[in-house]
């Protein structure tokens, strides 16, 4: 009996010493080698912190390239999906909705053109990311109100593609229409 608590208590304290000091100290390590030494990625204009590049904003003005719905409202502290299945007709209305939006803002684009992306709220709700097909239909609209050459614009848009080691190509919406307010 002695026996089996002495090598609980030895069990115990190596796992209090893994899990509460070790770990910790690795975690906090990595977090201090990535972009933003662990406190996430800011994005600043003029020295002034307008959003994190790991979190979506809502972007809703004709203007700007629009990122992914979030059916959280954007709330970073209380991230989540709508856990609405496809046949769910409030969440049948809601892409319907955003499918009107952008057929209505985007002349010409036709709903089979409309990457899904767009239209439907990812897991977090919080996604910052967009699809480049998202970004590139998205381009006549921004160039023509705000009076650019569609070129620079889809040159813009090219440049700030991302190709991860891992996943998908994206383009950050916050990063692109940080870039797009300095286009002149």
């Amino acid at each position: 009996m002695m026996k089996t608590l002495i090598q609980s208590i030895r069990l115990t304290l190596v796992l209090i010493v893994l899990l509460c000091v070790i770990y910790p100290v690795i975690i906090t390590l990595a977090g201090k080698l990535s972009k933003g030494g662990g406190d996430g990625e800011k994005i600043a204009v003029n020295g002034k912190v307008v959003g994190y590049a790991a979190i979506g904003q809502k972007f809703d003005k004709p203007q700007y390239f629009w990122g992914r719905p979030s059916a959280v409202g954007y709330n970073a502290a209380g991230s989540g999906g709508s856990n609405k299945g496809p046949s769910n007709p409030d969440y049948l209305k809601d892409v319907k909705s955003r499918i009107d939006t952008l057929l209505k803002y985007n002349p010409g684009l036709q709903k089979s053109e409309i990457p899904a992306d767009l239209v439907t709220a990812s897991g977090s709700g919080l996604d910052p990311d967009i699809s480049p097909e998202s970004a590139k239909i998205q381009i006549k609209r921004v160039a023509q109100i705000r009076k650019l050459d569609e070129a620079k614009v889809a040159s813009l848009v090219n440049a700030h593609i991302e190709a991860p080691l891992f996943g998908p190509k994206k383009v950050n919406v916050l990063k692109l229409n940080v870039a797009l307010d300095e286009l002149k």
